[in-house]
């Protein structure tokens, strides 16, 4: 029964009341970059305090450059239109350059400390919050150019790089898809891609074809947009001297090459049973292979619907399971304005969590429509907003986590939901149901998430003999999903490249594989919530706000004990999701 009643649209107004709010931030914040500028150029390097002050200074103006980064992506998703949103974009973007330019100077003068200095200030007790990280940038400080390159990269990439990203955003809100459903309807990107769990399938089919139709008319322009991105990446690259395009997303994760092929290892080795899985739902549809826009429909009627309301009760709920304290959160950012779920035409096409430091807040952004991968993704972007939560009590510079653990706390919220429905379901019917959608989540990070990482890893490597046309990427696309779903699958969109917003992110390539670690990791962090009970929300906590001081090698031993540069720890979470598998197939008494 419905408890409560919750808002669809988010409350911006809280945030910044006015343009004219906004805009003092932004002078403020360029203040503090100057301020900081000027510090830095006078400052005696030696004297630990001074550096200590400056690092300080950095996690400030960080704090309040995302308050205005995040508002800035709030008012564009929501309005992707919007000319004041996007004059404020530009001007958040030359800040965020001018930013990363301080940071570089910063890094530039630790860099340059003779290796005595370097020792007496490693051992300075005013750097204990410091020490991993200004070690990660003397590290990192063997790609850095000279200041005259590094401030010509910066100007270049605000109207070049990053301004392609942004284009990419534009041009995907603007297509529009036709669908007839008894009447024409044009429907943005994302609510086409949310009927692929519609319970017709004629439906799923039509928005299949049509979202297909509409991407190939602009499939050479997107092209354009990705060898750009592509383009201007590999050459900073070649002009900071980095060979391999996966040593930066390596670096920046904070995970070693041999963990990550530790991990796709055991993921090849346990694909067979998810196979097994998809081959069982294509019979289901009266096919020898699972058709693509037949993955996410149902293997059951059961449960298809869900009002965002009672999703939300459903959430706060199942959050209280682990801790008062994630119970509380959630039920905060329902009762507070922060989720932005409106079912309507001209929204950004992707969900995203964006975390405002400032004001310790967190606004979730999607589009709800009702069915069980929406209640999903509403509370897989409320796991990244209780991670925004957890880091809090934490400095501006160590708030940073890296993208291989950004999915931990989103991806154990998407289980805790998910398990939680299973265990109360009552019919065969309903349990079906409930894993489907858990196996749904495994074929994705194990399968289509793995079919992400081959086609850029390819990408990439053509795409430094030259340009890549639109023709040539749907090929590397369609090749990456039959190799990843071993041949299982019938009729991937060999478009899929377009539809990714990952592939056309500036910050970092191969926004892909932490996925998948951030999936299985949560498998770990869920058996242990379920072993510890009441202690668990703790600990966790802890290893959230940790995430931001350490390798992911070194925090998964602090806090697991585990070693996971070897599959044997990778296994451990794939045994539980392959046991799902079995129980699929076990339910109609196939094995």
């Amino acid at each position: 029964m419905q408890k409560h009643e919750y808002s669809q649209k988010w409350d911006l107004d809280s945030l910044f009341k006015t343009s004219g709010e906004l805009a003092e931030h932004i002078a403020y914040t360029e203040n503090m970059i100057d301020s900081l500028v000027a510090e830095a150029k006078t400052a005696h390097i030696h004297n630990p305090y001074e550096i200590k002050k400056l690092l300080d200074s950095l996690g400030d103006i960080r704090i309040h450059l995302s308050q205005a980064s995040s508002f800035t992506a709030c008012l564009i998703a929501q309005n992707p239109r919007d000319p004041d949103a996007l004059s404020l974009q530009s001007k958040t973007a030359s800040l965020n350059a001018r930013y990363d330019n301080s940071v570089k100077l910063v890094q530039s003068l630790v860099a340059t400390l003779t290796s005595e200095a370097w020792e007496q200030l490693l051992g300075a007790e005013k750097m204990d919050d410091y020490r991993f990280l200004i070690n990660e940038w003397r590290e990192k400080a063997k790609w850095q150019l000279s200041k005259k390159e590094e401030k010509l990269l910066a100007d270049l990439s605000v109207d070049g790089y990053h301004a392609w990203g942004q284009f990419y955003q534009t041009l995907m809100s603007s297509i529009k898809i036709s669908i007839p459903m008894g009447t024409e309807k044009e429907l943005s990107v994302g609510q086409a891609i949310n009927l692929r769990s519609h319970p017709d399938r004629m439906v799923r089919k039509m928005a299949h074809d049509a979202l297909e139709g509409a991407l190939k008319e602009k499939e050479e322009l997107f092209a354009k947009v990705l060898n750009h991105i592509a383009g201007f990446r590999l050459e900073m690259y070649k002009r900071r001297g980095i060979e391999n395009v996966l040593e930066v997303p390596l670096q920046e994760n904070r995970i070693t090459k041999e963990t990550l092929d530790a991990m796709w290892k055991a993921v090849t080795k346990y694909k067979a049973v998810f196979t097994g899985y998809l081959n069982q739902k294509a019979k289901l549809f009266g096919n020898d292979k699972l058709q693509s826009y037949d993955f996410w429909a149902p293997a059951t009627l059961a449960n298809q619907e869900l009002p965002f309301d009672e999703a939300a009760d459903f959430i706060i709920e199942q959050f209280g399971a682990f801790g008062t304290e994630m119970k509380d959160f959630a039920r905060h950012a329902f009762e507070n304005g922060w989720v932005e779920a409106e079912d309507r035409s001209g929204k950004a096409g992707s969900a995203f969590c964006a975390g405002f430091p400032l004001s310790g807040e967190s606004r979730v952004f999607m589009t709800y429509g009702r069915s069980i991968t929406n209640v999903l993704t509403l509370a897989h972007e409320l796991g990244h907003a209780f991670h925004n939560h957890a880091m809090k009590p934490i400095g501006g510079l160590n708030r940073y986590y890296p993208l291989s653990l950004a999915e931990t706390a989103s991806t154990f919220s998407e289980l805790a939901i998910l398990n939680a429905a299973y265990e109360q379901a009552d019919s065969k019917e309903e349990k079906r149901f409930i894993l489907d959608e858990k196996l749904k989540r495994s074929v994705m990070n194990f399968m289509n998430i793995h079919a992400r990482f081959l086609f850029e890893e390819r990408f990439y490597k053509e795409r430094q003999s030259g340009y890549v046309p639109a023709q040539r990427l749907n090929r590397l696309m369609q090749e990456a999903m039959d190799e990843a779903y071993v041949d299982s699958f019938g009729s991937p969109s060999c478009r899929t490249w377009i539809w990714t917003p990952h592939f056309y992110l500036t910050k970092s390539p191969f926004y892909n594989f932490p996925y998948t670690f951030g999936y299985l990791f949560s498998q770990s962090i869920y058996a242990a919530a379920k072993t510890n009970g009441p202690e668990f929300e703790k600990s966790y906590i802890n290893l959230l706000r940790d995430s931001g001081k350490m390798t992911v090698e070194e925090l998964v031993m602090e806090h697991l004990g585990e070693d996971i540069s070897t599959p044997g720890f990778w296994e451990k979470g794939l045994h539980l999701c392959a046991r799902d598998a079995e129980e699929f197939l076990a339910i109609d008494n196939l094995l």
